[in-house]
């Protein structure tokens, strides 16, 4: 399959890989073919990039019907405790530390982060999709952290949760076009405090969630919100939310700003270091996620174009790909594989 973006794609593809609705109903199922109605429907919704098949890289599948069905129930337990605390009910958290456990398993069993992440993320639903993915980006950075399990189910509790504050803030302010102002910026900055508010009425939930969400935006050199926290002040569960929060947020188109490309979102990352985010963090952070995902198009420093076919561990900026058609032709030619850690010379200098 392909990753591809939407206006690269034509009426008679199929659709590779699920597209679904903030309430977990499907949109358009894997399999479909696309038309244009389809097509326009999808940037209509903001879908920018979709999975479409392709024979020539069939041996690529980032579909996973068992982690999309663990996804739904998350979005949907997630949407249940923002309903009630909307309600001013008891917020129930039984549903979510379940669904955490049974995703915790997954990815500790068979879980595959090629697959966990890239999910298409629509405007409407990008609030909940981003604060499932950052959870299920904490969990696979917290098993490569050596993170007891008993821990590892808090930490997945609190990323999904760590934004809960913001439905305090008001969608005026978290959906704003254009810059904030400082009165406005100093509402935003009060969501980790206001999630710690909304949570700890809920006895059940332990200090250990309840720190993560107060701490989700503090940094390393003491230049984040709201306590300006600094080094080992900071939990490292706390740090490990706080990075994936960002790579996520920044990897996806947002009302007020467009989307970073992957290398730029993973250089980003990178820079931060000892800033932002310790060096052990960001060491781990390399380890656990690749820059590009399986199946986009990129463009070599000798200009040939490919797509990503597979990964090589501890280098994430530097895939296999497979080269399908002639990069000035554009015409289909035998196809042919370069491994970006044999070939040193040449380097990732974009997404086609």
């Amino acid at each position: 399959m392909r990753f591809e973006f939407i206006d690269r794609v034509s009426d008679g593809d199929i659709l590779a890989k699920s597209i679904f609705s903030r309430d977990g109903k499907v949109l358009l199922r894997s399999g479909m073919k696309l038309t244009h109605g389809y097509i326009k429907k999808l940037k209509q919704l903001e879908v920018f990039y979709i999975y479409v098949k392709d024979e020539r890289l069939e041996d690529i599948d980032v579909e996973d019907e068992k982690l999309n069905e663990i996804k739904l129930s998350a979005a949907k337990a997630l949407g249940g405790v923002i309903r009630n605390i909307d309600n001013s009910s008891e917020v129930d958290l039984k549903t979510p530390v379940a669904i955490v456990e049974e995703l915790m398993d997954y990815i500790l069993n068979i879980g595959d982060v090629n697959k966990s992440l890239y999910d298409i993320k629509t405007f409407d639903n990008y609030t909940q999709v981003h604060s499932i993915d950052t959870g299920i980006m904490s969990l696979f950075m917290g098993i490569n952290f050596n993170v007891p399990k008993s821990d590892l189910v808090d930490l997945g509790v609190a990323a999904i949760l760590h934004d809960i504050g913001k439905i305090k803030v008001g969608n005026e302010i978290i959906n704003k076009k254009g810059a904030l102002t400082n009165e406005e910026f100093e509402k935003i900055k009060m969501h980790p405090i206001y999630g710690e508010e909304i949570l700890s009425k809920n006895y059940n939930v332990s200090n250990r969630i309840l720190r993560i969400i107060r701490e989700h935006h503090e940094k390393l050199n003491g230049k984040g919100y709201p306590f300006g926290l600094k080094g080992d002040e900071i939990s490292k569960l706390s740090q490990i939310v706080s990075i994936c929060d960002v790579y996520d947020a920044v990897s996806n188109d947002r009302i007020y700003r467009s989307k970073f490309s992957p290398n730029d979102a993973y250089e980003l990352i990178l820079s931060e270091g000892d800033n932002s985010f310790s060096m052990d963090m960001i060491n781990n952070f390399r380890k656990t996620f690749f820059v590009y995902p399986l199946g986009c198009c990129v463009k070599l420093s000798n200009y040939t174009e490919g797509y990503v076919i597979s990964q090589n561990s501890g280098y994430p900026d530097r895939p296999i790909i497979r080269v399908l058609y002639d990069s000035k032709s554009k015409k289909p030619i035998p196809f042919y594989e370069i491994d970006l850690l044999t070939n040193i010379n040449l380097t990732v200098i974009g997404i086609v």
